[in-house]
């Protein structure tokens, strides 16, 4: 058994740990978490009794009784405490601005070995090269010196980028550090929401924590039976069913990393839409169809570009350069430069070059004859001649010709008569389901109904998983 002053000896170094790790946390506020992980022995003394009622306790004999209990042995769990380090770790996205230096005094490590290491390591090096927006975690002991980086960034393979992830590992070792890489796969969690129409659809959705990037598929989703530019409403309503993925728990935040809208609902101005996404097993092809199994893919998409802002309609327009009204024959489209430009529909390039006014123009051909023209771009990505799918990306929003500000100029056009877009894509036909398909396809509705069931109950500004 310990003696007394074996315990205090002891008592005191737990007492200087703690001393430390208290001073580590009041020079480095910013560290995200600080874990002690130990064991801590405990011991208590109880005594109770029962008397009776009567007769008056001041009035009975008293007697005092000594005895000696033992001492219990406090030491292993001291050992144990004293065994453990502090651990700090710390989560961040990477910056397009970071450093290796600037990397780790933002997750609260000061370790000039380690961020030497991620200036020359290959694998290392990694973390910071590429798209910024990486994830990753940062563990440090009271000391700031770094333990481990844990990063998770996009999967390399194209067919893997929605299912799988890259993690990039740097150990420290009794030599210094070592990195190594794996790729794993995404996890996915199944989200309900629901929300009110009062000013936009983004800001409906952004009080109901939807993710723009969902928000943009609902958008995609029912562009062929809404224009969410010129026709939604106050007091519309939707309720949406949709992936969230995550990389060893941590939500995914970079570009294609977001799940997919699985299903949908969207009651505009009094009529209600429905949207599923169903994948057929023996084609393995997978589509937007609505309740009813008629495809929601239209020969032509809606817009040219992702849900985004109209600066001006399909109407008369005073000209900003020409400083006259003109008839505007199409829709311009307000957006960064260096936006997406994509391709409503199939077809064959035309024209992929300059043009007067227009400046740098796409025209590609439609079936039937129908054609599209995409204007101002600042970048032109296909060539003359080319095939085209719907939905490939044709240039990026610029403001080349007579254009004083970043935008895209839209125009649809049949058998050379330009014509309202929107009107054309609401027009355009749908795909049905076959019929080998209907039965899986009625099982997958019905599940959907009830998920979107429950989504519909769920209050603004609120989600919820499955």
């Amino acid at each position: 058994m310990p003696s007394v002053p074996d315990l205090q000896k002891r008592i005191h170094q737990l007492q200087t740990a703690l001393r430390g790790a208290e001073s580590f946390a009041a020079k480095h506020p910013r560290a995200l978490t600080a874990t002690v992980v130990g064991l801590l022995g405990s011991f208590a003394v109880t005594a109770f009794g029962i008397a009776p009622l009567a007769p008056d306790a001041a009035d009975l004999p008293k007697r005092v009784l000594v005895e000696s209990l033992p001492v219990t042995d406090i030491t292993p769990q001291l050992d144990e405490l004293a065994s453990h380090a502090i651990a700090l770790s710390r989560s961040e996205q990477t910056r397009s601005s970071d450093t290796p230096d600037s990397l780790l005094k933002r997750a609260g490590a000061f370790d000039p070995a380690a961020a030497a290491f991620l200036r020359t390591d290959a694998q290392a090096r990694r973390i910071l090269q590429g798209r910024a927006g990486k994830l990753v975690q940062i563990t440090a002991d009271s000391e700031g010196q770094v333990q481990k980086i844990v990063a998770r960034f996009p999967a390399e393979k194209p067919e893997q980028l929605g299912t799988h992830f890259t993690r990039l590992t740097v150990e420290r070792n009794g030599q210094g550090f070592q990195a190594r890489t794996e790729t794993a796969p995404l996890q996915s969690q199944v989200v309900l929401g629901s929300g009110t129409i009062r000013s936009s659809l983004f800001a409906a959705t952004d009080d109901a924590g939807i993710p723009d990037a969902i928000a943009s598929q609902m958008a995609d989703m029912f562009s062929g039976d809404i224009d969410f530019h010129r026709e939604l409403r106050k007091g519309d309503r939707f309720s949406i069913v949709y992936e969230m993925l995550t990389a060893d728990g941590e939500l995914v935040t970079w570009d294609g990393g977001t799940g997919r809208v699985l299903a949908g609902e969207f009651t505009n101005n009094g009529k209600t839409y429905s949207s599923v996404w169903f994948k057929d097993s023996v084609t393995g092809k997978a589509s937007y169809f609505g309740m009813d199994g008629e495809s929601k893919r239209r020969a032509f998409l809606a817009s040219p570009m992702a849900f985004s802002r109209i600066t001006s309609g399909f109407a008369m327009r005073f000209h900003p350069i020409l400083q006259t009204w003109r008839q505007h024959n199409g829709i311009d489209y307000g957006a960064p430069t260096g936006t997406p430009v994509r391709s409503v529909g199939d077809g064959v390039v035309e024209t992929a070059g300059w043009q007067n006014g227009f400046g740098n123009l796409v025209q590609i051909r439609h079936a039937g004859g129908r054609s599209t023209v995409y204007a101002h771009l600042s970048k032109i990505d296909v060539k003359k001649g080319q095939r085209i799918e719907q939905g490939q990306r044709v240039g990026a929003v610029g403001m080349t010709g007579w254009a004083t500000g970043p935008h895209l100029h839209f125009e649809f056009r049949v058998n050379g008569k330009q014509v309202d877009p929107r009107v054309i894509a609401k027009a355009s036909e749908a795909v049905s389901l076959p019929g080998y398909a209907r039965a899986q396809f009625q099982q997958t509705v019905a599940s959907v109904k009830t998920q979107l069931a429950v989504a519909e109950t769920i209050t603004d500004g609120t989600s919820a998983a499955d």
